[in-house]
């Protein structure tokens, strides 16, 4: 691991020193800062490629390096020749301008040890590109080694070489003289540019006569760098010391036979014997072999083969290839109506970007990132063609990676965001929201994305309102939840209140109901349920978005609402919204539906909580016998047990009395009938309109099969529910137990028989019947035990019989409550009971006493 870490400390050291080096001294780096060595390129691959960028604007470019150290072996005056030459070609690069040639941001600075310029950003050169690594970092950058033209780019690449060289001899009246890959730079976004002007001639007539070109005689005594490459050059320049614009067009053609063929040009040439060599060439270009143009596509072989022709007026013109039909191409096309946009009005450019999305799919990803990407964000500061880009410009961004667009979409459409007119651009990212929302890092979508979805929502458009409200459920699950809890939901609300619009208020409460399950219980409780009772509109739409509101709520299983609250404050509401004159039979009928559901719930929520209280009520009568037999066994506990025992069997006669006595005066007309264990009970419910006027409805309460409900001539008119009763149903929190009534109900009711447990007494002391040892008041009192007194006189039970168990309570009815329960009321076990009231050889009270009498009933 030491190993390696020194290793990596060594290259990165060594990588620092030598572009330290390279460009140490040079005035270039009082303006830019010089980064990393990326590439080479230039004649003989001489100009090291550095990235950097501007200190005061931080503009990206790349920096140009010639190191002076390469030319050390030779002479002065050789080294002052390859200086000036180099010097040349960066001079009459940074005169000429052309977008296919390379842009020069900075010119030509010289230091005691290095040449250097800057340009725009560049990837690499073409000869890099093809496998020529020369002066470039060791190891080779990957992107580099496993860089490979896609067809679009070779196309497009050549074509914008030609249309340069149609430039350079129509435009300017220039040969470029060493027209090669070593000349041809990849920019940034993959624009092939023409560079290496060392050996360009210029026309010696004026501007309007015919051109005529002077060109040297080749000297095989100068060094390398001060001659062209002689693998691209015309073989009349090396014979008959001639050249005009036709000797670019046969390096154009070797140019064409490289790209195609890793790199290798028509012929290698012996640069000892330059002149045998290309006399040889000349007969083999005569006759050229079929075999040697197999590589290039057929439809622009035989415009190559006339390129590389000996006779120079037979190879075509610069202009005339930029219009073969090899360059027809739809994305060799496209690519060149980018460049040329900026000659287009907005008519002509709104034309062609609606066509786009068709083409992109049949582009390279590189291509799309890299050149059309760049070329469409150019066009957000022109804000009507806005809505025409902005389509292609998220159809990119869904090809991309998170990573990618964070780092190549995003920050051009963060000012996109902000803006509000035209009104398209809304529509447009509230459809692509899914995508913002998914591959936006969070702080953007807080700071970005949501406010203007906020914004759509109070648009003054309610077109925008209706888009944004149908939308938002879409993509709800992605939002936080603060954001919607604080923000969004709030802005809803208003928006269904405050709109005149019957459309964007029914999609409001569509758009709630959709989203209810990314809520909480509490929050739809508080916030969600109120709320719809604010709605002031009672159109048929409304009145079903308000009830399939109140059904997803109510039948969710996550958000559970109490069904106190259902049925305390929901059910009325909504029974009040189901008179409305405005509902038909269907809607009508809806509305009854999830009525009845609800009461459904409730009941179904109340035999549940019987049954717990049933269960809870056999635990603590095994418990209460258990307590018994084991105080038979101390004895010294028998007589206070007898005396227990005694309280709870009053207490309980006492109970079911009063229990029949308030179901008597809550359910006095009307039959039902109850299963119960082994026989029935009859119960009744009141006879007159049940709910508000109602009339008799099908409701189950939970025991029995539903009634039908008769709609005609209903009085639908609500009027405040009993305490114990909500339109003739139990609403209280307890409901009957029947599980242990006896099998007959038409028997007679009998004293309960106690005698049973005499038996349980030891034969060393005269039996006493439990009747017997009822405490008796003391002496000149009147009133009664206060544990009597408290629950009322003791009445004879009017219920069904009762099974014989220590502790009696075990059918209720259903008016009849918990808070009416006296078993279920702490406090009534912690008064203190005078001592006057209870025998005091009999029974002791204490603390301990109350604390058993809680464990017993509480």
């Amino acid at each position: 691991m030491e190993s390696m870490l020194n290793k990596l400390k060594s290259t990165v050291t060594k990588v620092t020193a030598d572009m330290t080096s390279a460009v140490m001294g040079n005035p270039v780096t009082r303006e830019f800062e010089v980064g990393r060595h990326i590439a080479s390129g230039g004649p003989g691959m001489s100009w090291r490629i550095y990235n950097g960028t501007k200190k005061s604007t931080k503009q990206e470019v790349a920096v140009f390096v010639f190191d002076k150290k390469i030319i050390d072996r030779y002479q002065k005056f050789e080294k002052d020749q390859i200086i000036d030459s180099l010097k040349k070609g960066v001079q009459q690069l940074t005169r000429l301008r052309h977008p296919r040639l390379l842009t020069v941001q900075h010119p030509l600075e010289e230091s005691r040890d290095c040449l250097a310029f800057c340009t725009e950003p560049v990837f690499a050169s073409l000869a890099n590109v093809l496998g020529q690594w020369d002066n470039i970092p060791s190891p080779v950058p990957t992107d580099i080694k496993e860089y490979k033209l896609y067809d679009v780019e070779t196309k497009y690449g050549l074509l914008q070489v030609s249309e340069g060289l149609s430039f350079l001899h129509s435009g300017v009246k220039m040969v470029h003289g060493n027209l090669c890959s070593e000349n041809i730079i990849l920019n940034k976004s993959g624009a092939w540019k023409i560079m290496g002007f060392d050996f360009s001639i210029s026309s010696s007539n004026p501007s309007d006569a015919e051109p005529k070109y002077v060109c040297k005689e080749w000297d095989p005594n100068l060094p390398p760098l001060c001659l062209p490459n002689p693998e691209y050059v015309a073989p009349e320049y090396i014979l008959s010391v001639s050249c005009d614009a036709t000797s670019d067009m046969y390096s154009l053609g070797v140019l064409i036979h490289a790209v195609f063929n890793e790199g290798k040009p028509v012929f290698q040439v012996n640069k000892q014997d330059i002149f045998k060599s290309f006399s040889r060439q000349l007969d083999q270009l005569s006759h050229l072999s079929p075999g040697v143009l197999n590589q290039i596509p057929e439809e622009v072989r035989d415009h190559v083969k006339m390129l590389l022709n000996v006779t120079s007026n037979v190879r075509p013109d610069a202009d005339q290839m930029t219009k073969i039909p090899f360059f027809d191409d739809v994305g060799a096309m496209t690519l060149q109506y980018f460049d040329s946009l900026f000659q287009r009005d907005n008519l002509q450019k709104s034309q062609f970007y609606r066509g786009l999305p068709k083409v992109l799919p049949k582009l390279p990803k590189r291509v799309i990132v890299y050149r059309i990407l760049p070329a469409l964000t150019s066009e957000f500061v022109n804000p009507d063609m806005v809505p025409f880009v902005l389509p292609n410009v998220l159809l990119i961004a869904e090809e991309c990676t998170k990573e990618e667009y964070v780092r190549l979409v995003l920050p051009d459409l963060t000012p996109v965001f902000k803006q509000q007119e035209p009104v398209q651009i809304l529509l447009i990212f509230l459809q692509k929201m899914d995508l913002l929302l998914t591959k936006t890092p969070p702080e953007d979508i807080k700071n970005s994305v949501l406010p203007m979805v906020y914004r759509a929502v109070e648009a003054p458009s309610t077109q925008i309102q209706e888009l944004c409200l149908n939308i938002i459920p879409t993509f709800a699950n992605l939002i936080e939840y603060p954001s919607m809890k604080n923000a969004l939901i709030p802005r809803i609300k208003s928006a269904c209140l405050q709109t005149s619009s019957l459309a964007v208020r029914v999609n409001s409460l569509v758009c709630l109901g959709k989203i209810l399950e990314y809520l909480d219980k509490w929050f739809v409780i508080d916030e969600i349920l109120p709320f719809l009772q604010q709605i002031p509109s009672r159109e048929p739409a409304v009145l079903m978005g308000i009830l399939g509101i109140y059904k997803c709520t109510f039948t969710h299983k996550k958000l559970g609402i109490p069904k106190e609250h259902l049925a305390g404050k929901s059910l009325p509401h909504l029974v009040s919204l189901s008179i409305d004159n405005n509902l038909n039979l269907n809607q009508f009928n809806s509305f009854m539906a999830v009525v009845k559901e609800m009461l459904n719930r409730v009941e179904a929520e109340h035999k549940t909580k019987l049954e717990q209280l049933h269960i809870m009520q056999e635990q603590q009568r095994c418990h209460f016998s258990s307590f018994l037999k084991c105080s038979f066994i101390h004895k010294k506990y028998s007589g206070f047990l007898c005396c227990i025992h005694m309280t709870a069997k009053d207490l309980t006669s006492s109970l079911l009395n009063t229990m029949t006595s308030v179901n008597n005066l809550s359910l006095n007309s009307g039959s039902r009938t109850i299963p119960m264990q082994g026989g029935t009970v009859s119960s009744t419910f009141p006879a007159g309109p049940t709910m508000g006027g109602m009339g008799t409805m099908g409701v189950s309460n939970g025991f029995n099969s539903p009634m039908g409900f008769q709609t005609g001539g209903m009085g639908m008119g609500m009027r405040p529910a009993a305490p114990c009763l909500y339109g003739g149903m139990a609403t209280t929190t307890s409901a009957p137990n029947f599980s242990a009534l006896t099998q007959n109900q038409n028997q007679p009711s009998k004293p309960t028989d106690m005698s049973a447990l005499d038996s349980l007494f030891t034969s060393s002391k005269p039996k006493v019947s439990m009747n017997q040892m009822a405490p008796k008041p003391a002496p000149g009192a009147t009133a009664p035990s206060p544990w009597l007194s408290q629950y009322g006189t003791g009445q004879p039970s009017q219920t069904a019989p009762m099974q014989a168990t220590p502790m009696g309570m075990t059918g209720v009815q259903g008016g009849f409550g918990m808070q009416a329960n006296p078993f279920f009321n702490p406090q009534n076990f912690s008064q203190p009971v005078a001592s006057s009231t209870i025998n005091a050889g009999v029974m002791k009270q204490s603390a301990s006493v109350n604390n058993d009498l809680k464990d017993l009933f509480g």
